[in-house]
């Protein structure tokens, strides 16, 4: 599994959001942008990327995900 696999994952399970995904191995870095997160807590938009990654993480394919994930405005406020 490399980058741009879990690239299309996500961006089918996170429509109109930008996503940037960099791997280590079967270790990833996302970062997140989009409106979906708005209104919830951290835990709840981390629920929202592994729910999409389930699979491959039960799998073995995905090991360890490191997950920045950002509304629009607090992206801008984070630039």
């Amino acid at each position: 599994m490399n980058n741009l696999d879990v690239k299309a994952i996500l961006e089918a399970s996170l429509p109109s959001c930008e996503i940037e995904v960099q791997a280590q191995g079967n270790h990833f870095n996302i970062v997140v942008v989009g409106n979906i997160f708005s209104g919830k807590r951290p835990v709840q938009r981390q629920q929202l990327i592994y729910g999409a990654l389930t699979e491959q993480i039960s799998s073995g394919a995905i090991h360890a995900v490191n997950m920045k994930l950002f509304t629009p405005s607090e992206w801008q406020q984070h630039e």
